[in-house]
């Protein structure tokens, strides 16, 4: 195996647990403690991760992309897996909140394709325009000022609008989930705020979100994970991850 081969598995491995050890890199690899090493200090420099004791751990990043449009073609398969598992939570005749989120753009995408007769809920225009024609469901749309990506509404009208309605389930969207420091955080200070108004309103809330969302942050905290029913994701996620979501009585799908 060349040296880029190894270190790009390395980097699988830290975002699938969120650390990695040398000696069990070494036994991996086949490779000496000191060349693994060498490996993660490059790594390192590159801004993949940091070097702890016996090991590294995954390096938290701040990314923006703030813009639905900018985020529609990243991760597909995976909004995909999780659109699948939310679908199996949604009831006949329940009221559904879907805010701005790609992965519920995914899930709306599987809705136009149901025959399940419900009302859903939205902020997001794409939602609308594609649930709008499709009889068995009710729409509800939750206007006020359109953001700054024009993908959706929010602000005090908006946040007035979502605290009338009593949604059966919520699916919310997030930019990072950091489960040790327990917060769930956008980028938007306008957009955290509804975020939080429809996990507050609805009996249950489900924040949907890949994989990779539990490595990075966003600029806002919106909620807590003691706030949700559950988190629905598209990966396995580490040992240490999966105790701490349940220690805050989290559901993980």
């Amino acid at each position: 195996m060349f040296v880029e081969e190894r270190q790009e598995s390395i980097v699988l491995l830290l975002n699938k647990f969120g650390k990695v050890k040398v000696k069990e890199l070494s036994e991996k690899f086949a490779v000496t403690e000191d060349c693994i090493r060498k490996d993660l200090a490059s790594l390192e420099k590159e801004g993949y991760l940091k070097r702890a004791y016996g090991g590294a751990v995954i390096v938290r990043t701040n990314v923006h992309k703030a813009e639905v449009r900018s985020r529609k073609k990243i991760d597909v398969s995976a909004k995909k897996a999780i659109a699948q598992k939310a679908l199996t939570l949604i009831k006949n005749q329940d009221m559904v909140f879907l805010d701005i989120s790609t992965s519920n753009l995914e899930l709306a995408h599987l809705l136009a394709e149901s025959t399940k007769e419900i009302t859903v809920v939205t902020n997001m225009v794409e939602i609308l325009v594609l649930l709008a024609k499709k009889t068995e469901i009710k729409i509800v749309f939750v206007g006020g000022v359109i953001n700054k990506s024009r993908d959706g509404f929010w602000g005090s009208m908006t946040m007035e609008l979502i605290a009338k309605c009593k949604p059966d389930i919520a699916f919310v969207g997030a930019v990072g989930i950091d489960v040790f420091e327990n917060s769930i955080s956008t980028y938007d200070i306008e957009d955290g705020s509804n975020k939080a108004m429809i996990i507050k309103v609805s009996k249950k809330a489900y924040l949907v979100a890949e994989f990779t969302k539990f490595s990075k942050d966003g600029n806002y905290n919106y909620a807590t994970l003691d706030d949700l029913t559950g988190v629905i994701t598209n990966q396995a996620l580490s040992i240490e991850v999966q105790e701490a979501m349940l220690g805050h009585g989290v559901d993980l799908l």
